[in-house]
Formats: C-alpha cells, structure tokens, sequence
C-alpha cells in the first residue's frame, strides 16, 4: 500500500513536471519584429566597379609603423575622394594620425546625438606560398561569376564602399539627416587598431561627442550553421570576447641528441600544452553567449524549443549539440588556441629553450587575470615560465542591451530589407575596433549586412576571398535604410 503511494506521489510529480516544461515551452513566444518589407534601391554595375577598384589598393596593415606601405593608403584615398564626389563636396573629412578617417555628415539638430557607422582600410597580407591557390590573384579585384574577389571583399573594405554608396546615393537624392552621421575607417584595425580607431575615438571624445550608436563589423546574416535553423540568420553582436596571449616557455640543458634526458625542453612544453588543451572552460549557457538562442530557438522544431526553453533541466543536452560546432561552441566557452610553437634549429642537437604561444579568447563574465591563474593551476610545472605577450591583450567587452530600443531599431531596419530571416544578437569571437569606443556610448553593435554560406567563413583572412554581387548590393540597401530609419 505504501509503495502504491508512493508511485502514485511520483507519477503526479512527474506530470505535473511534463506540464510545467510544456507550459514553458509555449510561452517561450517569438521575439521577432515583423515589419513591411521596402522596395529595394537598384544599384548600378558602377557600384561593383568602384568596391572592385578599392581591393585593388593593397593597405597591409603591419605592427611596426615603418613597415607600412604608407603611398597604398594615400592612392586609396584619393580614390574615394574622386569616385565619391558628393560624400567629398557634402561631409567633412578629418585625417586622424595621417592615415585613418573620420567624415562627418552635419545634421540639421544638433540636440541629436550622432551616430558612427565603422569599418577598416586595412587588409591582412597574403601569404606568398597560397598565391597559387587563388582563383584570381588577391589584389586584381576580379569580378566573376557573380563574385567579386579579392583580399577586403569581405573583411571588410566592402563595409566602407557600401556606406558610401549610401550616402552617395542619398545626397543624390537631395536627402538631409536631421541626426549627424560620422563614419570612422580606422587603418589598422588588423594589429589592434590603437593608431587608428582609438586616436579617432579620443578625437571625438575631446570634443565631447556622445553618440547615439556605433555600428561596426562583427555578425553577418548566416546560414545553416545553426543547429535546427534553416532560415538565415542575421546575429548582430552585443558583445565580443576578450583577448589574452600568454607565452610559455621550457628551459633545459642542451647537448647531443645521442644522449637524450628522460625529458627534453620539447617534451616538457609539448605536455603542458596538452593539459591545457584537454581542459575545457566552463560553460556560460546564462551568459551572453546564450543570448542569440533565446531569439532563435523559437523558430526551431518543437524538440529544440523544448529543450531551450527549459534549460535549466537540458543544459548538458544543449552544451553537447553546441560543443559540435567550432562556431557554437566558441559562443559558450573561453576558448584557447596554440598558436606558434618554436623550438629546435638542428636534428641532432637537443634545444636549450622551446616557446609556445597561445592564444584566449575570453568570454564576458571572467577576467585576463582569471584566466591567467587558471592556466597556471591547470600546468602545475614550475619549469614552464609563463608571461604575457604582445600589445593587444584587452578584457572582455560592454554587452550592449538587445532589448533596447537602438537594437530594434537594427532589427527593424534588417527585417526591411530582408524579409526572410532572423534576427539575434550575438558574441563576436573575434575582435573588432568598436571597443574603443566604449566611453562614447553604451549601444554597440557589430553587423555587416552581408550573406554568408558556411564555406564563406574559411574566406575570411583566407584563399579566394569574395562577395557575390547580389548579397553586396543588399547590403548597400541596408545602409540606406539604417540612416534613414536612424535619423528622422
């Protein structure tokens, strides 16, 4: 008899827990905004002509000054100055440390705060030895196919041609902001952006500019990278991950290799690399790299939406479908990477030194420093010196709030334009020059209004970097539609 109750006390636990989850699954209501989608302005052949020109300025950025080609920047400026005649004679240009530049568009109320939309002049290099790979080389601009190719079609001079067009189109059009408009192009955003975004940041903050928003590089409009989504997805970041570069380094005594020791400088670095590469940060499924599924997890199958709904019961679930995907699983976790092992000049002479680096990408909630304690703790080997190294280390950044009404105001203008997709917000794993302007403003958002299949995201930084036609002239849309909707 007690034990009938006590099944019986169990089984109505038990349903009334399938309710509560069903209940909560149904509540779990979408957060899209729906708006009438506008008519779209046809952009010219002129347009893919002129972002085709722009690749073919090679502006490498370097980390030593001196190793600038600094005439590749010069030649690409006037380029914009005489193909972008009405941005030249209407806005006003502000050369910051000689290289970067700072336009302003004057509103017509000057109680409005402005607003900044970003990008960089500056490509990374390619690598000599992956010339052979393209199919067309790298700075010739080709247009083929549908593409555009080149280094900077996609990170991110792209971001630069398509907001001038816009404005282009809009003077034109005889169009006057009532809000001011700056747009800021940084030159050296690739090695940390300090020479040019945070000069032109300090420029406008001695001038007490306080913006409204800042909108810069970062998310795209995605696809099929999501587990359980098939439309694509606009992920406009709130937020990016920190940046932390450790060195270590393993000394030993040297000699023959005839006569090795039980372990060897190599061997010692090799393993602590291996610890660390075994031990996983823990998981933020609360933080901010849960964020971008609560917006789209209400598109997924009932069974997805269900376990995300109620995530506190199924977050191992969720976890392990994230932790299948490079990209997810990186949305969730302080990531670490090894990327730069020397040791060794001779195969049989035993090095005296092996040096590692690696490199974090630090999730918003935890520290430079906490991460720093932990690799020590994980290591737990006083022959491994570990130190800091380079100039660019920085924490996590602001999260920016998404339910604020600058972040509508992105999804409105995104759901304007493209009808058919989703919108999130989003941690960028990677960094951006947006976070120095983190006193000027508390709203900053990372977008570039580009379409990206998966293969699209090896192309970044890679071999045959590209942007379809269709996908850039959308994007030139959007820009149009994000001043007018911002500054009415």
């Amino acid at each position: 008899m007690r034990l009938k109750k006590v099944f019986l006390f169990s089984s109505i636990c038990l349903g009334a827990l399938v309710v509560f989850l069903f209940i909560n699954t149904l509540r779990f209501q979408t957060r899209q905004l729906h708006f009438a989608p506008i008519k779209h302005v046809e952009s010219t052949n002129s347009s893919i002509i002129r972002l085709s020109k722009a690749i073919q300025y090679q502006t490498i950025s370097n980390q030593e000054n001196k190793r600038i080609d600094t005439n590749e920047f010069y030649n690409f400026h006037t380029f914009l100055k005489h193909y972008f005649p009405f941005i030249d004679s209407a806005l006003l240009l502000k050369k910051i440390n000689r290289l970067s530049l700072l336009y302003e568009w004057k509103g017509s109320d000057p109680t409005l705060r402005p607003i900044l939309l970003m990008a960089h002049q500056d490509v990374v290099p390619v690598e000599a030895i992956t010339l052979s790979d393209w199919s067309h080389p790298p700075f010739q601009g080709a247009i083929k196919k549908g593409f555009i190719y080149g280094r900077g079609t996609l990170d991110v001079k792209s971001g630069i041609t398509a907001q001038m067009e816009a404005i282009e189109y809009l003077i034109a059009h005889n169009y006057k902001p009532k809000r001011t408009i700056f747009l800021a192009y940084g030159h050296d955003e690739e090695v940390g952006g300090k020479q040019g975004a945070l000069r032109i940041a300090e420029y406008l903050r001695l001038k007490k500019v306080q913006l409204k928003f800042v909108l810069d590089e970062g998310g795209s409009i995605i696809k099929g990278i999501v587990p359980g989504i098939r439309k694509p997805i606009a992920i406009i970041g709130v937020a990016e991950k920190g940046y932390l570069s450790l060195e270590l380094t393993a000394k030993e005594k040297g000699g023959h290799s005839s006569m090795p020791p039980k372990e060897s400088a190599i061997g010692i670095l090799s393993s602590a690399i291996k610890n660390l590469e075994n031990y996983v940060f823990p998981s933020r499924m609360s933080g901010v790299g849960s964020i971008m599924f609560d917006y789209i997890s209400p598109e997924m199958n009932f069974g997805l939406r269900f376990a995300i709904a109620n995530k506190w019961l199924f977050s191992s679930f969720i976890e392990q479908k994230l932790d299948m995907n490079n990209a997810t699983r990186a949305t969730l976790h302080t990531t670490m990477a090894t990327t730069v092992f020397k040791a060794g000049e001779k195969e049989n002479v035993l090095p005296t030194k092996a040096k590692a680096i690696i490199n974090f990408r630090i999730m918003p909630g935890e520290t430079i420093s906490q991460v720093i304690e932990r690799v020590k703790e994980i290591i737990d080997d006083p022959r491994i010196h570990i130190k800091t190294n380079g100039k660019f280390n920085y924490e996590p950044s602001i999260v920016s709030n998404p339910s604020s009404p600058t972040f509508r105001l992105m999804q409105k203008t995104a759901k304007q334009v493209f009808p058919d997709l989703i919108v999130a917000p989003y941690l960028v794993l990677g960094s951006t020059d947006s976070r120095h302007y983190k006193n000027l403003t508390k709203n900053i958002y990372r977008f570039v209004p580009f379409r990206l299949e998966p293969s699209d995201l090896n192309r970044i930084h890679g071999i045959n970097e590209r942007i379809s036609i269709k996908t850039y002239k959308e994007g030139i849309n959007f820009y149009i539609q994000l001043i007018r909707n911002s500054t009415k």
